[in-house]
């Protein structure tokens, strides 16, 4: 009996290593691909369909810096407003908003309103932006902006 057991226990001993041997290879196995799978991988882009710019013509635009905070008269030359900024639609089009900060003083009791950015016209050197046929009371009277986001 004596023999049986020792024998059961030298081999309960080698299942017990091989076994102790192999789960300490799938671990290791283990923490290698979870290495493998958090290292990144270089994201391969789209292909962007390049248009060429004609670079005098960009140069030559009117820089949003540049209008912003700057005075908007009417046809009339009377001050009508500030702009504060201008917004890009989401739409297809991606529409172009002036807003357009109307009424109070030196901010107080203003509010804002949006404008087709189409509707202004700017002269050559952006000195001056005109509101054409647009008046103080006419601006206060459309829905006042709140920015979205």
């Amino acid at each position: 009996m004596k023999f049986y057991s020792d024998a059961r226990a030298k081999g309960d001993q080698y299942h017990s290593k091989h076994t102790r041997g192999l789960l300490g290879c799938i671990t290791v196995g283990a923490v290698f691909a979870l290495l493998i799978l958090a290292v990144p991988h270089p994201v391969f882009s789209q292909d962007v369909k390049l248009v060429k710019v004609d670079v005098q013509v960009v140069a030559n635009g009117y820089r949003v810096s540049k209008l912003t905070g700057h005075t908007v008269v009417n046809d009339k030359d009377e001050r009508i407003g500030k702009i504060d900024d201008f917004v890009i639609g989401h739409d297809e089009g991606h529409s172009l908003f002036t807003v357009l900060q109307v009424g109070g003083f030196l901010g107080i009791g203003s509010r804002l309103v949006a404008v087709p950015y189409d509707s202004l016209t700017i002269d050559q050197t952006a000195s001056k932006v005109e509101l054409p046929g647009a008046t103080k009371d006419q601006l206060k009277q459309l829905a006042e902006f709140q920015y979205g986001s």
